[in-house]
């Protein structure tokens, strides 16, 4: 029997569509993993595309064994999201760029290789913010993430040196496009401020010590009311902004 005549019954992939960030192999693997799914919508920017196409070439990959539609985010133009049918999910997202560099196979940088997303429910107005990767934050782009009532922001690395000082890497987070958490200029001083009702570290990368649960670093970063992300994470969005 052949993949394309089994019953969605029978083998079902409960994926209504992936959005994607960059291109870069740790947030773009998953859609091979998911090339049983038979139709899996995209959602991408072209620069996005393009590497995943030419470069990675995850995309025709994916295709050999599956149907992968992919719907072009233009930058910072809403776009609504849609279930496999067709049918309207009632989100909206629009993708905006942030600081960083191309992954490091990508033959050319194009505008919107990497950026945030900021998704939007329409029957209540509330907002996520996505940021998985990001090399710096300016005042433009806080002010954008100070629109979301949950923000999911980069927690990659604690430390800008966090790999150079356990000898296991020889580049630094800024180098590496990921903006640390702690120091001077760090994440945590900057999204402390922002009153969005959640604010919360993800992408952690296992050299981080916030992940500990008793550690020192993670008591400073929940003194300031941001949450590190773990699996089955719940947020309830109140229909009332906090004063």
């Amino acid at each position: 029997m052949r993949t394309e005549d089994i019953p969605l019954t029978v083998r079902h992939i409960p994926v209504e569509g992936v959005l994607v960030t960059d291109a870069e192999i740790d947030h773009t693997l998953g859609i091979v993993l998911l090339r049983e799914a038979r139709h899996l919508p995209v959602y991408a920017t072209a620069a996005v595309q393009s590497i995943l196409d030419r470069d990675s070439r995850l995309l025709p990959m994916t295709r050999a064994f599956s149907d992968v539609p992919v719907t072009e985010l233009s930058l910072n133009t809403p776009v609504p999201l849609r279930h496999r049918d067709g049918s309207s999910s009632g989100l909206v997202v629009e993708a905006f760029p942030v600081p960083a560099g191309p992954p490091r196979f990508a033959t050319r940088a194009e505008e919107g290789h990497t950026v945030g997303l900021m998704l939007r429910e329409e029957a209540t107005g509330k907002v996520c913010a996505f940021v998985p990767g990001c090399g710096d934050l300016d005042a433009a782009l806080l002010g954008r993430l100070a629109e979301a009532d949950a923000l999911l922001f980069d927690g990659t690395f604690w430390a800008d040196d966090e790999l150079i000082a356990l000898g296991i890497g020889d580049r630094t987070a800024r180098e590496m496009d990921h903006l640390p958490i702690a120091g001077r200029g760090g994440s945590l001083e900057r999204l402390a401020a922002l009153r969005c009702q959640y604010r919360v570290y993800t992408h952690i990368n296992n050299t981080n010590p916030i992940l500990l649960e008793h550690s020192p670093e993670r008591a400073i970063v929940t003194r300031t009311g941001v949450i590190v992300g773990f699996d089955g994470l719940h947020l309830t969005l109140s229909r009332e902004p906090d004063l």
